[in-house]
């Protein structure tokens, strides 16, 4: 029943991962594969169809509804474990900025998420948070993962997801009162959505006393020692009238290349580029100024590389660039490359320390400047309202 998130596939990909599976959480969360190809996204049909799917795995598959309750939830990628709590975080917060956001949400993104909690009246997928690693945290959830978990598999990606009931809830709660500030880390439309979709909510209900279900967003909260980063690549698929070549040697007068068989920059301000034909080549990049901004590596590539050189003014809105998440190698983004004609850069991923000092002075990361891995399991919780 467990599925990859919505947002991390395509309609054609979600349809093949679902193909054969009537269980499969993505005709909930993707609930287009179940109507004709070509069907609009956004239309009243595809949502009523989710609700649908939704009311029917409730009633056909066990379903356990306790009432409030946290649980821990830990997902193991290659060795390399992230233990995060489960429960229901204030979109009072949210709205007040105690979660903290690093990245811009788009209205059509926020519409589609919005109306699929709003006609399900649910939230369906959690979304990702971290916070500064407390010591009395770690120690009450190693407690509770020392135990048997209620839940325990691996999926076909190799990931193994375990989940535990909370016993003591509020005791676990309460030691979250120590916590300053929450981030959102992943899932900044689900989150935008929820407290969109609370304002909805609010204002057709006479009796809104602040307590109701849909005040709280259903969150996986995770402390920022256990969570990794991974780079989050470009791919240039319009050179506009240069070629590869050209773009490569413009690189070269401006920065100098050297030749390298290691893909991978090993440290910040330091890229790779790849063309076909020339194979990969390192370049370095310095700040031309002092700011938080300034200095993440996905702001020097486009101020310094994709706006002046190849006409990349918006990255989030401009066709020529295509982004590619870190846990798909840099395979991927020669294929890409070679395929378009274009070129392809590899990066330095984010830190953590870079998101929270981003979002603690109330900036705003580039588009696409983080790629959390591994990613959480769709299908394991729900929030109904």
């Amino acid at each position: 029943m467990a599925s990859v998130p919505y947002d991390v596939i395509s309609t054609p990909e979600a349809r093949a991962l679902a193909a054969g599976n009537d269980a499969s959480f993505l005709h909930v969360i993707r609930p287009e594969i179940d109507l004709p190809e070509g069907q609009d996204l956004y239309a009243d049909v595809v949502y009523e169809t989710g609700r649908a799917n939704l009311e029917r795995f409730i009633s056909s598959i066990p379903f356990t509804a306790p009432g409030p309750q946290l649980l821990v939830y830990r997902l193991v990628q290659d060795g390399r474990a992230q233990i995060g709590v489960v429960g229901g975080c204030s979109v009072d917060e949210y709205d007040a900025g105690g979660i903290a956001i690093h990245e811009r949400t788009r209205p059509a993104k926020e519409d589609d998420r919005t109306r699929h909690v709003t006609t399900m009246r649910c939230q369906a997928e959690p979304i990702f948070l971290a916070y500064r690693a407390d010591a009395r945290i770690d120690a009450m959830v190693e407690a509770i993962t020392a135990g048997t978990p209620e839940v325990d598999f691996v999926a076909d990606d190799g990931v193994q997801h375990s989940i535990w009931t909370v016993s003591d809830a509020a005791t676990l709660s309460a030691a979250f009162d120590h916590v300053p500030r929450l981030y959102v880390a992943d899932g900044h439309h689900r989150a935008k959505s929820a407290s969109r979709a609370r304002e909805q909510l609010a204002a057709a209900n006479p009796n809104h006393t602040g307590t109701e279900a849909y005040n709280h967003v259903m969150s996986v909260v995770f402390p920022d020692t256990q969570l990794a980063i991974l780079p989050y690549n470009r791919v240039v698929t319009d050179l506009r009238d240069r070629s590869p070549g050209d773009v490569l040697a413009a690189l070269n007068e401006r920065f100098g290349l050297t030749a390298t068989d290691d893909p991978t920059p090993g440290r910040p301000q330091c890229f790779c580029v790849w063309a076909e034909g020339s194979g990969w080549h390192r370049f370095s990049l310095s700040p031309a100024r002092e700011g938080i901004l300034d200095a993440l590596d996905c702001a020097l590539l486009q101020e310094q590389v994709l706006a002046p050189l190849l006409g990349i003014e918006n990255p989030r809105t401009d066709p020529k660039i295509d982004f590619v998440g870190g846990s798909r190698g840099t395979d991927e983004l020669e294929r890409r490359a070679a395929a378009a004609g274009g070129v392809a850069f590899s990066m330095h991923a984010t830190s953590m320390a870079q998101l929270f000092a981003v979002a603690d002075a109330g900036e705003i990361m580039p588009p696409k400047s983080t790629w959390f891995e591994p990613k959480l399991r769709s299908g394991l919780f729900l929030h109904r309202i």
